[in-house]
């Protein structure tokens, strides 16, 4: 049996016709704008010429003859645009337009509107990548492109950025195994092999590829443009040095990151040299400069500080001069009954002229500065930070004293000096950021007891709150100093205070980052605002009684405070205080979250094991979301933990008052307990986190520095 023949598909017709024989179909089914404008297109058509026929249609009589003209149902916008050249008389009236002519009538002009519109596809943005790095390598610049295809320089930027890209992950890309968001996100950096690393590390979970943790993982090792250091140095000085700064063209980044960590340290060192070397030469004798130093670091050191400038005999005369016209101005002026603006305008100019005599410099006196120096860091803006005028103990001038006499009142302890600056130029010399990073070990089952060290910062840094909290209330500082000398008068041997009136203020100076805290800001200003009001010793006492009663109580809620102690060290046992600190706390109103303390991988889930940072993320977020980081590597953990705690009012146990609820998620938590967390004897005095570190006191260097190794991990 033959086999019946297939027929075959005619094509329509292509045929040159008249651009004035060509009128808008209205069965084009595009009415809404979308995409490139119509002058746009025909700018393009201008340069490139028609790259796409139009599909019409012949115009038919009543007898069904041809007419001559033709109808675009599809191709209307590219019809427009020729008409456009043609008001612009860049193109003739008459000219021939290729056209695809339809006769067959086997479809509507509706439908074949909608299929060329329906079935065209937008360009993949890796293919738009490909196409506009083959027009850069024909000699093309980004404006120049941007300008041909009507998109602004900046996609131009982005697109060509995703030649940044390991070819590997772009291929991924190209098989929609990775989404253009990540893609982007893997632009920020150029170092291949790392994307590719990145990437192994967070394919097998869902939960980790997100574009913000991409971003997270490939800048870890970088400084950011708005850090301190970055500020200080400046992009244009670490690019000059050959640093390198990553940049993020599809996301705000607020400058990028500085890539090379260790070469803008260096630079901020050597800048700060330079700072530092400008200060001492006005005549200090000696500056100390770091990127930051500890909470405390000027202890022991008398201040003083710089007076209004003298006025010179000729500023003293004018000064006279002005004062008494303006004195007479004003006289004569009270006697008028009409108001004049002339006398007021004067009496303006003469009153902004005495201002300027009391807005005098602050020098200060050259002997002063021949014995002091100055510190010099940076500030949280980046800025230069200079405070002046400290005088360390041994520059004090000699004063003679009887064997039974005490020196002068406000001699400060120069315990905490450091003979290796006694002069000259310190720079970065009290605190260094050094050091190799602990690699990761294994860690066993179970919630360990937090380590000594972290336990002591974390209450320092309660302390200060606490202290800063009770300086506010004048009221309870009076009832604690009350409550502590009656334990000494009538309880010789009592120490249920957390009041140290022996004044014996620690400074916590080897707490990282404490200086930076609001509440030793607050006390600093508090504590400097009073120094400056102070008089020599020998003159105190009528100072004191001068003062009226809100300033004494303020001053002596604000002596009071220095004396508070609330931190908890393995060593030094006294659970009354601690007890008293946390119901002095509760009668102030007093907690760390309103404070303002949250917790970061800095100040505690870095230094943590990964067990706690899970327990914490539990706690106050629930089980579920505990399980999202409970698989990660303990750097990316306290990372993730960091931002998932964010908000919360969630406290480790050194910061809870007793009868805190440890769980703000809703849920109890029960901690694994093993043998080896059971306490017994002197353990039971101290609180949990302690108990099992109490019986193990550091006996040598090595010791300490396991400890700390310890904590660190």
């Amino acid at each position: 049996m033959a086999k019946s023949a297939i027929q075959k598909i005619a094509m329509n017709p292509s045929e040159n016709i008249a651009y004035d024989k060509l009128v808008l179909s209205q069965q084009n089914v595009r009415r809404v704008k979308d995409g490139l404008t119509i002058e746009q297109l025909a700018e393009d058509i201008g340069r490139r010429k028609l790259l796409q026929s139009l599909n019409v249609r012949p115009v038919l009589d009543v007898d069904g003859e041809e007419t001559g003209t033709y109808e675009v149902p599809a191709g209307g916008r590219r019809y427009l645009a020729l008409g456009i050249l043609v008001k612009q008389k860049r193109l003739t009236k008459n000219e021939p337009i290729p056209c695809i002519v339809n006769r067959s009538g086997t479809t509507s002009a509706e439908e074949d509107s909608l299929a060329e519109n329906v079935h065209r596809e937008n360009l993949h943005p890796l293919d738009q990548f490909r196409a506009f790095k083959a027009l850069r390598e024909q000699g093309l610049d980004v404006e120049e492109i941007a300008a041909r295809f009507f998109v602004s320089a900046a996609t131009v930027k982005q697109r060509l950025r995703l030649a940044s890209v390991s070819p590997k992950l772009l291929d991924l890309y190209e098989k929609d195994e990775i989404r253009l968001e990540q893609i982007m996100a893997f632009s920020i950096s150029d170092d291949h092999a790392r994307q590719e690393q990145v990437w192994e590390r967070i394919s097998g979970n869902p939960h980790m590829q997100e574009p913000y943790y991409i971003r997270r993982l490939l800048t870890e090792t970088t400084v950011r443009a708005d850090d301190r250091r970055a500020v200080y140095v400046g992009a244009e000085a670490y690019e000059a040095s050959g640093g390198v700064i990553l940049r993020d063209l599809f996301e705000q980044d607020s400058g990028g990151w500085f890539q090379d960590a260790a070469l803008l340290e260096q630079q901020v060192f050597d800048r700060l040299k330079i700072d530092a070397e400008t200060i001492r030469a006005d005549g200090w004798k000696w500056v100390e400069a770091a990127i930051s130093f500890p909470y405390g670091h000027t202890s022991g050191m008398r201040r003083v500080y710089a007076e209004p400038a003298e006025m010179s005999t000729e500023e003293i005369a004018r000064h006279d001069a002005v004062k008494a016209e303006y004195d007479a101005l004003d006289a004569k002026y009270a006697e008028m009954e009409d108001a004049d603006q002339e006398i007021e305008d004067r009496l303006d100019r003469l009153g902004a002229e005495l201002d300027g005599f009391g807005d005098r410099p602050q020098v200060y006196d050259p002997a002063q500065k021949a014995i002091a120096g100055a510190f010099v860091t940076l500030g949280a803006n980046g800025q230069l930070q200079v405070e002046a005028g400290f005088v360390r103990p041994e520059d004090e001038p000699r004063v003679e004293v009887d064997d039974d006499e005490e020196a002068d009142g406000r001699a400060r302890d120069a315990s905490q000096f450091d003979e290796n600056g006694a002069n000259g130029i310190v720079v970065n010399g009290r605190s260094t950021n050094g050091g190799s990073e602990a690699t990761e070990e294994p860690e066993e089952e179970g919630i360990k007891p937090l380590p000594e060290r972290l336990v002591f910062d974390l209450t320092a840094q309660k302390t200060l709150a606490l202290r800063n909290a009770l300086a506010s209330n004048v009221d309870i500082a009076f009832v604690a100093v009350l409550h502590a000398l009656v334990l000494q008068v009538y309880y010789r041997f009592a120490k249920d205070s957390c009041l140290e009136l022996t004044f014996a203020s620690n400074s916590f100076g080897q707490v990282q980052g404490l200086a930076e805290t609001a509440w030793a800001k607050e006390i600093a200003e508090r504590h400097e605002a009073w120094d400056r009001d102070m008089p020599d010793s020998d003159k105190l006492w009528d100072f004191l009684l001068g003062l009226d009663e809100a300033s004494r109580k303020a001053l002596f809620a604000h002596c009071a405070s220095l004396s508070l102690n609330a931190v908890i060290e393995s060593w030094n046992r006294r659970p009354g205080a601690l007890a008293h600190a946390d119901a002095l706390a509760t009668t102030l109103g007093f907690d760390m979250v309103t404070a303002g303390w949250e917790p970061t991988v800095d100040n505690y889930l870095g230094r943590v094991t990964k067990a706690r940072i899970v327990q914490a993320v539990r706690e106050a977020r629930g089980e579920g979301s505990a399980q999202l980081i409970d698989h990660m590597k303990k750097d990316l953990m306290a990372r993730e933990a960091a931002r998932l705690l964010e908000g919360s009012t969630w406290l480790p146990e050194p910061l809870r008052l007793e009868g805190d609820a440890a769980v703000d998620a809703g849920e109890t938590v029960t901690e694994d307990v093993t043998d080896e967390t059971a306490l017994d004897g002197d353990a039971a005095d101290l609180p949990a986190f302690l108990a099992d570190t109490a019986s193990e006191e550091p006996t040598t260097q090595a010791d300490e520095a396991k400890g700390r190794l310890e904590a660190a991990e």
